[in-house]
């Protein structure tokens, strides 16, 4: 079966899900009470729905933002300046980067307390209708963390002459996981240069971080890699840039005013993170902070 058809319930495992008999949740289809849609005269429940339909019907004293506790662990998107603020300000936050829609889809599970994000979407959009029909109606909000370079990452000096996408054809190259935001975003510019990933050399395993990407074209193992600006500044390889995109935090709501967060935004605002923010290179964050969605 595929994810697609995964995310949408039958009758039967909605009644199931709620512990009501199938006759009620006719009812409730009837009296409009309940998210569906209806498909050749067949019911079907989207699942992220009906997950916010069930979160927004909890009956308890203390709002829908204290029903769920959440780990204090950042997932999604690996980011060096992120990770390096979350120690430095003492947060006490944990990573567990994974990529940004892996990220996604665990935070929807409620294993961390906020993820990193940089999903390409229309022309200029990031994150937003990703988190929007991922999330629901749940508390959460999608906040500004960085503007960061993206391209490709070769050896010093760039001795192969790579510009675009389209050179990478053919070539050995360092590439994310799947389910990354960066992956998704090369298989966007190789789409543009009417190239397929399969063109690419992907003999190499997926590398789990940005660092990993840079390591292997550093160590000769990658004739290339696609990543940011700081992590090729950090090995001291080349960068070819080839588009901008914005990094969000998305943010179980109620946690951005506990003790963790706040230290980490009290942090952005000190001169020691802007100079390491330049340090690294490749960021801009003069729109840090700036909140992308709020969900109602």
């Amino acid at each position: 079966m595929s994810q697609r058809l995964r995310d949408y319930l039958t009758t039967r495992e909605v009644a199931d899900l709620i512990r009501l008999k199938e006759r009620k949740v006719y009812d409730l289809v009837a009296s409009g009470e309940i998210p569906f849609v209806r498909v050749t005269g067949k019911l079907l429940f989207p699942r992220p729905l009906i997950e916010a339909w069930l979160m927004r019907h909890a009956e308890f004293g203390g709002g829908l933002e204290s029903l769920v506790r959440r780990p204090p662990i950042c997932l999604g998107s690996h980011d060096l300046l992120l990770d390096w603020a979350l120690r430095e300000a003492d947060t006490g936050i944990a990573v567990g980067f994974g990529g940004s829609l892996d990220g996604l889809e665990r935070f929807a599970r409620a294993e961390g307390v906020m993820a990193g994000l940089h999903v390409p979407e229309g022309e200029g959009t990031w994150n937003r209708e990703h988190v929007r029909r991922r999330l629901p109606g749940q508390p959460v909000v999608l906040i500004e963390w960085a503007r960061r370079q993206q391209g490709l990452i070769v050896p010093a000096g760039n001795p192969a002459s790579l510009k675009s996408a389209g050179d990478l054809a053919g070539r050995r190259v360092a590439l994310r996981q799947a389910r990354s935001g960066t992956f998704v975003l090369l298989e966007r510019l190789l789409e543009a240069a009417g190239l397929e990933i399969a063109t690419l050399d992907r003999s190499l395993p997926p590398a789990l971080t940005q660092s990993d990407v840079a390591l292997a074209v550093a160590e000769g193992r990658a004739e290339a890699g696609f990543g940011i600006a700081a992590v090729a500044m950090q090995y001291r390889l080349g960068f070819v840039p080839l588009a901008e995109e914005r990094y969000d935090l998305l943010v179980w709501r109620a946690a951005y005013f506990d003790p963790p967060l706040q230290k980490l935004m009290a942090f952005t605002r000190t001169e020691r993170f802007i100079a390491k923010a330049a340090e690294l290179g490749g960021y801009d964050v003069g729109g840090l902070g700036r909140v992308h969605y709020n969900a109602p």
